[in-house]
């Protein structure tokens, strides 16, 4: 009943959102001739707005690219490949072809949209040609598409990085990085000839036993079958998606949001001061962030609980009993693809050892074809997103990626 609970919600405060919002151009036309009051009341109907839940993606706002120089290439962005759970997104330049490393970003299906990596792929634009994994809300995914769970997200990726061909790049954040390196150990046992000259694992869950976080001691608090029964929901039938399981994306917001309720609530205390103040460009970088943070996606039930049981509770790939599709995953395979690991130093959601592991897990990788790199002063959002991102780490993985080539 949770989901349809919500749902009810939602549809009771759609009147009131929508009065705030039809109101809003008046009372701003009032607040230019200088009444405080109209100021407060436009800034209230700002904050209602901007705290309402979505459930659909945002656009990637990514137009064009500034090159070296100044000189700037227009973007169009191409479908590669489409299933029913994920689109495989090309940002294609347009003008004259070069001959510019392909890169795979596998984004995390985490509760939130793929364009969370909106300044992952930019940044990564200025060098390479980019493509990423453009996860589908699974509530608009009818039941007759199937299940999906870490064997079909792991699939999805040895497909997409076999349509870049021979010589690609995967660059994975955070949750994909499991599935990331499964897909490559699979590929280069199998001698794949698209098997990608170098794997990028950042601020990834690849062995969770090394310095937990909370997130990491909630997933061991309870038994998977707590999980199952508290957090898992049925789509309402009125989605296209209906009757699907689903650990909703509005549940999963909740949870990140209560680790840091006081950061979130005074984010939007400044949000309405800057409103009422005048400061808007201020109370634009806010509304930015929060338009992108509150649009959320729902997981199939099938990921969210494996992800939960094998990644976080039995930590199966460190311990080498990974199993897709039924063959063990054996990252000791991987002799040819160069694999750099990046941590952030303050990482409170996956900790500063946990992604290095890999580099334990791939003995069969000659010295110069490992690199692990820490960014001092960063959170997990600082290692793929921000200053540090861009102008720190983003030239120690493209230098990385072409040495690579």
């Amino acid at each position: 009943m949770m989901y349809h609970a919500y749902q009810a919600h939602s549809d009771m405060s759609w009147p009131l959102r929508t009065f705030a919002r039809l109101s809003t151009p008046l009372l701003r036309e009032t607040a230019q001739a200088g009444w405080r009051a109209a100021r407060e009341a436009v800034a209230a109907c700002g904050v209602m707005e901007l705290a309402r839940v979505t459930h659909a993606r945002p656009p990637w706002r990514i137009d064009e690219v500034e090159l070296a120089g100044g000189e700037r290439c227009p973007i169009v962005e191409e479908v590669i490949l489409h299933t029913p759970f994920a689109t495989l997104l090309r940002f294609a330049r347009q003008g004259p072809s070069t001959d510019l490393p392909k890169v795979l970003i596998a984004a995390p299906m985490s509760g939130h949209f793929a364009t969370l990596l909106r300044d992952t792929a930019r940044t990564m634009l200025r060098d390479h040609d980019v493509y990423i994994t453009d996860w589908h809300n699974v509530r608009d995914v009818p039941l007759a598409a199937g299940r999906f769970g870490l064997d079909e997200y792991t699939q999805h990726l040895i497909d997409f990085i076999a349509a870049l061909g021979p010589g690609a790049n995967v660059l994975a954040v955070c949750q994909p990085c499991v599935a990331a390196l499964a897909a490559v150990a699979l590929m280069s046992e199998d001698k794949h000839p698209a098997t990608p000259a170098s794997l990028t694992l950042m601020a990834g869950p690849i062995d969770c036993r090394i310095s937990p976080t909370t997130v990491n001691e909630l997933a061991m608090s309870r038994p998977i079958e707590w999980f199952e029964r508290q957090l898992i929901s049925v789509v309402p039938w009125h989605h296209r998606g209906g009757g699907r399981r689903v650990y909703p994306g509005f549940v999963q917001l909740s949870a990140f949001m209560s680790m840091n309720k006081e950061r979130h609530a005074n984010a939007f205390a400044d949000y309405y001061r800057h409103l009422v103040d005048g400061e808007f460009e201020q109370a634009e970088i806010t509304r930015t962030f929060y338009e992108e943070y509150m649009a959320v996606s729902d997981l199939a039930a099938d990921f969210y609980l494996e992800t939960v049981r094998l990644v976080f509770q039995e930590h199966v790939l460190p311990k080498g009993e990974l199993h897709i599709q039924g063959r063990r995953v054996r990252p000791e395979a991987i002799r040819r693809t160069a694999l750099l690991t990046v941590e952030g130093e303050r990482d409170d959601i996956c900790a500063v050892g946990q992604t290095l592991a890999a580099q334990d897990l791939t003995p069969g990788l000659k010295p110069y074809m490992r690199r692990h790199y820490v960014q001092p002063g960063v959170g997990h959002y600082g290692v793929f997103s921000g200053r540090r991102w861009q102008q720190q780490i983003y030239p120690l993985v493209r230098d990385w990626i072409q040495v690579s080539r």
